[in-house]
């Protein structure tokens, strides 16, 4: 059993895998997972079963997406109701769906992308946040553009967007992730700017943390950020780094 992690957050790793697929399914790439409030784990992948849901066990309750739903499953985002958010990078677009896969709402039907770095949704997005105060739709629309969009909870009126590619503060390198706490302060994974940056409610920004490698995964909870960084690559910042590997790294609210 190896232990990772230190203080009050140690972690054992058992080294078996978890999830037990049935003969025939395979993830190919597992690319996002989340969480509802039963505890069942949605793993979003891009193998024959693009929708995956298991119990806490890793038992399989369901799955759905199959055929020619997605085309490039990139981030599951479950809201607070419980229904499920999907981001598809490469037809960019958004689909809003039921817990068992019914679809309810699309952003973007006509699955055509922005001009890159235009500002204007959509250019491969990346990942979803849904506002716990009143349901607006934040979209981090992180490879081909470097820009936030908040639309209303129906999502027809694109209520704003801020965001511009570049590496000065509130600027954007790959807007990878998004989440959102409680008191609506948005926290985003910037990820070749090796940072997450907060911004308010209104889109303005309040911190930058640094000394993070590629901050690929941003997840608010309970007063806590856990931020999931990818290797530095042959950058200078990993030799810097001393071979720093993917990592977790867990901040309070203030960084």
């Amino acid at each position: 059993m190896v232990t990772l992690g230190n203080d009050d957050y140690t972690y054992e790793v058992s080294g078996e895998n978890w999830g037990q697929l049935p003969e025939g399914w395979f993830y190919k790439e597992a690319t996002s997972v989340d969480v509802d409030s039963k505890d069942n784990v949605y793993v979003f992948n891009r193998g024959n079963h693009p929708m995956i849901v298991f119990d806490t066990e890793g038992n399989v309750l369901r799955s759905w997406g199959e055929g020619d739903v997605f085309t490039n499953p990139h981030a599951v985002t479950i809201a607070p109701d419980d229904t499920v958010w999907c981001v598809d990078n490469q037809d960019h677009s958004i689909r809003h769906f039921t817990p068992e896969g019914k679809l309810l709402m699309t952003l973007n039907e006509k699955k055509q992308h922005a001009p890159a770095m235009s500002g204007e949704p959509f250019c491969s997005p990346t990942r979803v946040a849904i506002d716990p105060r009143n349901g607006d739709i934040l979209v981090a629309d992180g490879y081909g553009n470097a820009r936030v969009h908040r639309f209303s909870p129906d999502g027809k009126q694109l209520l704003n967007s801020w965001g511009e590619a570049g590496t000065e503060p509130g600027n954007f390198n790959i807007v990878h992730d998004i989440d959102i706490d409680d008191d609506g302060y948005i926290y985003i994974g910037d990820r070749e700017n090796r940072r997450v940056q907060v911004f308010n409610p209104a889109g303005k920004l309040e911190a930058r943390w640094g000394d993070l490698s590629r901050t690929a995964a941003v997840h608010v909870s309970k007063g806590l950020v856990y931020v999931g960084e990818y290797y530095a690559g042959g950058s200078e910042a990993y030799k810097v780094a001393g071979r720093l590997g993917p990592r977790v790294s867990i901040l309070d609210t203030k960084g």
